[in-house]
């Protein structure tokens, strides 16, 4: 068995010695790590209580490299040049979080990296990794084809929030959650309701949360009106800047859909500043459900994409990528997270 006589060093146990306590095959202890589900429930049981009575460690590393298996997944953060890590968009943080814990219930370990000048994700064929999953800034034009390249390579790429549709992608329900929003917008009473947002942005879901803003303004007889965002600042910028101009014309407004919480902060602290009461003035309403949204003045209403399940669902393409099956490009649910930023 595992021992060397009491005077030796203690000789690390084998799947032979297990498969002897358990009274099993070899073959059996080694599905029963590396396949549990093709193993009953009470051979498992037995496999891995006579395993944890001889402490034996399943050697992760040969089973890879025999299964043609790295078993990491590398995840790229793509940035703005020029702009510190530490001011990420806090939603891709939380995104980044989801991703790595989806990655480990599934077996898997993540490598991350930060890129936003010099572009590399040759991982698979380095055998770093068994696949990339991108997400980031999409203002990041020459890092998104740097990866649309690879993807159409071969490489195993999965991504959220790219601005191609030609990639492996996940996204938000976007049309659907703006419709949620709208839609609660107009139930408190707002009727001048105006999208801050672009429809040009390389993101691509201000586009589909336009849309739906859109279906539900004329599904209750309102006019969508679009007040436009300058892409080049950043997103609280863009929103500060936005409320003043709109506060400025002649078009009438008394609530406010963001294309995202980051611009919707940004109204918020404009708003504010205007001396307009939310949400008796102005109604605001953001989306991404980003952790600083619960402690803005006031609190923000928002659209929270579920990043539980992006996370699982970026896995998962990866997963299929690996194993040479087809994935449908998911859509993640989302939720209307109501606060005292409207009626």
């Amino acid at each position: 068995m595992a021992g060397n006589g009491a005077g030796g060093p203690r000789r690390r146990p084998t799947a032979i010695d297990v498969a002897e306590l358990a009274g099993v095959s070899q073959s059996t202890v080694s599905r029963t790590f590396s396949n549990p589900d093709q193993i009953s429930e009470g051979t498992r049981a037995k496999v891995i209580a006579a395993a944890e009575k001889l402490e034996y460690q399943v050697d992760t590393l040969g089973s890879r490299l025999r299964s043609n298996k790295v078993g990491v997944i590398a995840v790229v953060v793509i940035g703005r040049e020029g702009v510190p890590e530490k001011s990420v968009n806090p939603f891709h943080y939380a995104l980044l979080g989801s991703i790595c814990s989806a990655a480990s219930e599934a077996g898997y370990d993540t490598l991350v990296s930060f890129q936003k000048e010099e572009f590399h994700g040759h991982y698979f064929e380095r055998r770093q990794a068994d696949g990339v999953i991108v997400i980031g800034t999409t203002d990041n034009r020459e890092g998104w084809e740097h990866f649309r390249k690879l993807s159409a390579a071969n490489e195993r790429i999965a991504c959220w929030g790219s601005p191609f549709d030609d990639m492996q992608w996940v996204r938000s329900d976007n049309a659907g959650g703006a419709r949620l929003a709208t839609e609660h917008l107009i139930k408190s009473g707002y009727r001048d309701i105006v999208c801050l947002g672009a429809t040009d942005s390389p993101q691509r879901q201000f586009l589909e949360r336009y849309e739906g803003y859109c279906e539900a303004m004329e599904e209750a007889g309102l006019t969508p009106v679009l007040h436009p965002i300058d892409t080049s600042l950043k997103r609280e910028e863009q929103g500060r800047r936005g409320v003043a101009s709109l506060l400025s014309g002649k078009h009438p407004v008394d609530a406010i859909f963001a294309a995202c919480d980051s611009i919707a902060l940004g109204a918020l602290e404009a708003l504010d500043g205007a001396g307009k009461s939310v949400p008796d003035e102005m109604g605001v309403v953001g989306f991404d459900g980003i952790y600083a949204s619960r402690y803005s003045h006031p609190p923000l209403t928002t659209v929270e994409p579920d990043l539980t399940t992006a996370g699982a669902a970026l896995v998962t393409r990866i997963r299929a990528l690996v194993d040479g099956e087809e994935a449908p490009p998911p859509r993640v649910p989302v939720s209307l997270i109501v606060r005292q930023s409207t009626r």
